[in-house]
């Protein structure tokens, strides 16, 4: 009787970052998918659909704290489950 829970709407901001405000643990449940410009990334840290941007690691470099810098690419984001 293991019924499969239903997915919950993808929030407009969503963050990888348990530290962060917008990390909602529910939907990283299901696997969630990121498409920028048509094109899907992998990488993904952050993303805000409303404001048009993501944020993805610039290549291994780290800050002061050892978290990876983020840049921040903008285009069309579109949200998805897989």
């Amino acid at each position: 009787m293991t019924e499969a829970s239903p997915a919950p709407a993808l929030p407009d901001r969503l963050s990888v970052d348990p530290r962060s405000p917008h990390h909602v643990p529910a939907v990283f449940e299901h696997g969630v998918g990121i498409r920028l410009n048509d094109k899907e990334r992998f990488d993904v840290q952050e993303y805000c659909i409303s404001e048009g941007w993501v944020k993805v690691p610039a290549g291994k470099t780290l800050d002061r704290k050892g978290q990876p810098l983020l840049i921040t690419l903008k285009g069309r984001v579109e949200a998805f489950y897989r």
